[in-house]
């Protein structure tokens, strides 16, 4: 059998970092990028005698991504010890829910090309990170390194049920679960530093089939395109084996990026491999009412709600909606713009365009933008008037980005004011007509081709100032049209 006969079953692990100041049992700072382990204590760094102190704004973070995603959320969840043993782990076990999570059952939708999908979310629960290990080649010997700085940053594990069936659709709903976090505020949504990360459990089953197959595990893919090609590689690796006669193997595996193949990291433990036993150490975690209450209160309106309502509310298509609602600045930014302008696709079209490139170019953040939502709709209103071209409104706003002055002040000291006036026009349009009789003769022989040419002129003379629409309308009327 082929491929083509074989499904794909993926269900996914996403790990997020938690946007706390500090980690999830002591006081240490979440900062990234310090020097190797310098954020750490006697509780990180797992010594003997110490006890481990939850942070409460870990257990809020948790209930608000719970209810975002329409879980129920356990009025009592257990911490539970993960025993398992890497140099990056310095206790020996990790702090972790098993079998009593603090979310369970929730979904999230995901937009395909047959229409939107339901994706089923089997749990959320809250552990520590590990540290990381530095793998240094050009070291003697190839020496490797532990840093601890990450070891016990507060960790959220949301769980998918293996409802996604292609690369596409995994890559989907990370894209979408990652901007409901970055909305809560939970999460940076970081995946090149490893804030956000996933796991992929995939495995293949004849197509009609109702039994999965046995699954694979690909391990800390950090970034959208790695995650689409591991997952289509490994497919097709355990099409391979299957179509060979053999057994899929229930491992973990690596993506290897320069090789563009997955590869054994280890067989694939079980829970019992892990020896979990209830953490003697924390009490079970209590989830009051109140505390559920005042995080739904909390909840934004979260990007598929805005997308949906700016499609409607400002008349947007979807492509429009979708990437002015993917980052919730970028979604407030243009509203409160708005408020300043008439037509709402207009101002789409100067945020997708020139206002994108110059946010890519300059590595500007938006929330460093010098110029106000009042100054970008008094410019969008100059060109609407016919004060100034669509061109020389981007030079307007380039230096509305780089000095936040106000756009009027800006057109009178470059003088890119537009000429407007019918009298001052139509003589330069005359003057043209004149000096150039035998294209006017070609033109109302029929050679429409030589009707640019004219246009050009025209605002060559005026130095690229005369109104455009003006100038059409008094260079037709004048050749008769």
């Amino acid at each position: 059998m082929p491929l083509s006969d074989f499904q794909t079953v993926i269900g996914l692990e996403v790990h997020a970092q938690l946007l706390t100041q500090s980690k999830i049992f002591c006081g240490c700072s979440t900062a990234f990028g310090a020097e190797p382990n310098h954020h750490t204590c006697p509780v990180c760094l797992g010594m003997p005698g110490v006890l481990p102190v939850l942070n409460q704004r870990v257990v809020e973070y948790a209930v608000r991504t719970g209810l975002a995603l329409g879980c129920t959320v356990k009025p009592t969840s257990v911490w539970s010890r993960k025993n398992y043993f890497y140099p990056d782990l310095p206790k020996g076990y990790q702090i972790t829910q098993y079998d009593q999570p603090i979310c369970e059952w929730g979904e999230l939708i995901i937009d395909t090309p047959s229409g939107e999908k339901t994706v089923r979310v089997r749990r959320i629960h809250l552990e520590e990170d590990a540290g990381k290990s530095v793998h240094d080649a050009s070291a003697s010997a190839g020496q490797s390194l532990v840093d601890l700085n990450r070891a016990g940053v507060p960790l959220m594990e949301i769980v998918s049920e293996p409802d996604l069936r292609d690369a596409d659709e995994a890559v989907e709903y990370l894209k979408v679960l990652r901007d409901v976090l970055v909305y809560l505020g939970v999460n940076d949504g970081n995946l090149e530093e490893g804030s956000f990360r996933c796991d992929a459990n995939v495995s293949v089953m004849p197509k009609g089939s109702t039994t999965y197959g046995q699954r694979c595990e690909l391990k800390n893919l950090n970034s959208f395109r790695f995650l689409k090609q591991a997952i289509e590689y490994e497919a097709a690796r355990q099409v391979d084996v299957l179509e060979s006669g053999g057994k899929v193997a229930q491992e973990t595996r690596l993506w290897d990026v320069n090789k563009g193949v997955t590869r054994s990291m280890r067989s694939k433990e079980d829970a019992h491999d892990y020896r979990y036993f209830p953490e003697p150490d924390l009490p079970p975690l209590l989830v009051s009412d109140a505390l559920r209450d005042s995080q739904r209160q909390s909840l934004p309106e979260l990007p598929r709600a805005k997308r949906t309502r700016f499609m409607g509310e400002y008349g947007l298509p979807a492509y429009d909606a979708r990437i002015l609602t993917a980052e919730r600045p970028l979604a407030d930014f243009f509203e409160a713009c708005a408020k300043h302008v008439t037509d709402a696709k207009k101002l789409s079209n100067w945020f997708l365009g020139e206002l994108s490139r110059l946010l890519k170019e300059e590595g500007t953040p938006l929330s460093a933008l010098r110029f106000t939502p009042a100054q970008l709709g008094e410019l969008l209103a100059t060109v609407e008037k016919g004060t100034v071209s669509a061109n020389a409104a981007k030079d307007v706003l380039g230096e509305m980005f780089r000095t936040g002055r106000a756009p009027a002040d800006i057109i009178a000291e470059k003088g890119l004011a537009q000429v407007s006036d019918v009298g001052a026009v139509e003589a330069v349009v005359d003057d043209i007509l004149a000096k150039n009789a035998g294209e006017v003769e070609k033109y109302k022989a029929g050679k429409k081709s030589v009707y640019g040419f004219f246009v050009g002129q025209v605002m060559k003379a005026m130095k690229g100032k005369g109104n455009p629409g003006l100038v059409n309308e008094l260079l037709k009327k004048k050749l008769g049209e």
